[in-house]
């Protein structure tokens, strides 16, 4: 599973031109299922997109947490995220997850969220979205259940 997450001021998804989810000061996470993914590898997303310690202190230290800094989470399935374009000009997703893998996975990471307290708005799964970002900071970190970064 691959993930970035954004520290934002504010961010909104629209699909068909439509706003399907908005978030003022919080985290954009582009979430990326790969096959082979396990609740482990959920797990590390999970807790590490609760955890980061990427939100701004009194002294202006990156110290807390999102829960700690008050915001909210959009989330948007991006399955480009398991792309390789070492070869050639076009990409390949052979690594990613079959849709329906994905959007279960996708799904879980959600509600897995939620359930931890926090406020959750999601773009649509499967669909061609349009993501409105701005970045605070910025702050952009990488994340990978493997670890290969």
């Amino acid at each position: 599973m691959r993930a970035i997450i954004q520290r934002v001021s504010r961010a909104r998804v629209l699909a068909d031109h439509q706003q399907i989810g908005s978030i003022n000061k919080g985290l954009v996470v582009l979430l990326g299922v790969a096959k082979g993914d396990a609740d482990e590898d959920l797990e590390y997303i999970v807790r590490k997109t609760d955890g980061l310690r990427i939100f701004e202190d009194d002294q202006g230290k990156m110290n807390l947490t999102l829960a700690e800094a008050g915001g909210a989470i959009l989330v948007v399935s991006q399955f480009t995220l398991l792309g390789d374009a070492r070869k050639g000009r076009r990409p390949e997703f052979t690594s990613a997850a079959s849709p329906e893998i994905g959007n279960e996975f996708y799904e879980r990471y959600i509600e897995k969220l939620r359930l931890l307290g926090h406020t959750v708005a999601t773009g649509k799964f499967g669909a061609m979205m349009e993501l409105e970002i701005v970045n605070d900071g910025p702050v952009t970190i990488l994340l990978d259940s493997k670890k290969l970064f």
